[in-house]
């Protein structure tokens, strides 16, 4: 299966695709696509992967992708498990900016939309006030005619440009237009850290995933998330050790080993360096928000 490019299924000259994922899980393969993409999560949790950034997404959260950049929003496991009726529920739109043709961008009027859209870059965290009403009125969409759909969009887009707060999440920039070649293999990596981090992992058996020696995937690897592997690991344990913590009632030392940390201390300071607080005060002050 090929991995990048990702093509959305969609009329070629359509400008806005208004799209509703509702499964037990997300699409999970790294993937780009040249449209922009603004999604809402209503139902679901589970790790967002771009570049160097790993991290939680949940109901309520809203991010913007620029154009062409790999990003995967992968489910937690239980969502995999058909006995636990779990579902995943995102709606998104994507904004063809290529469609519009460039007489469209050459107005007048929509040169402050053309930089808007320009000067994106990676992923990003919409933090707007109303974020409920916001959300509504994405889904609004889907209820709309073709004009109506493509005014009602450039409104979602004037609220972001001037109401919301993005907050950038991937700082790295190599992850932007990987050949299909370097995605593929990416997405292997991926894939397999994402399944295998619970347990102890050498270099030589994550390098013999992308087919590669050690010190050729290293490169690769630190080339294109600006991160060391066992870094990367790290991240993505203590991404995997906040959900458990969030909704288990295990022991923080039973945690630390489930997501594959050798010794409670270790776990201890790699989840402060990451998170800025302790295990214990994460849990507890995340308890205290949800009363």
């Amino acid at each position: 299966m090929k991995v990048i490019p990702f093509k959305i299924p969609k009329p070629s000259r359509e400008l806005i695709r208004y799209q509703v994922d509702c499964q037990p899980y997300f699409y999970d393969k790294l993937h780009q696509h040249p449209e922009v993409q603004l999604s809402c999560i209503l139902e679901g949790e589970g790790k967002l992967i771009v570049g160097d950034y790993i991290g939680r997404f949940g109901p309520g959260d809203i991010f913007l992708l620029a154009q062409n950049v790999p990003h995967v929003f992968r489910s937690d496991d239980v969502y995999y498990q058909p006995e636990e009726g779990k579902q995943s529920h995102s709606i998104i739109v994507f904004f063809d900016l290529r469609a519009f043709g460039k007489e469209f961008w050459a107005s007048e009027e929509l040169q402050e939309v053309k930089g808007f859209f320009e000067h994106l870059n990676g992923c990003y965290r919409v933090l707007v006030e109303g974020r409920n009403e916001f959300i509504a009125q994405v889904q609004q969409l889907q209820y709309k005619n073709k004009l109506e759909k493509v005014v009602g969009s450039l409104h979602l887009v004037d609220v972001l440009m001037h109401k919301a707060t993005l907050q950038r999440l991937n700082l790295a920039d190599q992850m932007q237009n990987l050949s299909e070649r370097e995605g593929k293999r990416m997405e292997q990596v991926l894939q397999f850290l994402v399944a295998e981090s619970h347990r102890q992992l050498s270099l030589e058996e994550v390098a013999s995933v992308a087919n590669m020696s050690r010190e050729a995937f290293c490169r690769f690897f630190k080339d294109r998330t600006r991160k060391t592997l066992v870094t990367f690991l790290n991240e993505l344990r203590v991404s995997n050790a906040c959900q458990a913590l969030l909704h288990s009632d295990q022991t923080i030392a039973s945690i630390a080993f489930t997501c594959g940390f050798s010794n409670l201390s270790h776990f201890n300071r790699v989840f402060i360096k990451t998170i800025g607080s302790t295990p214990r005060e994460f849990r507890r002050q995340t308890t205290i928000n949800k009363v």
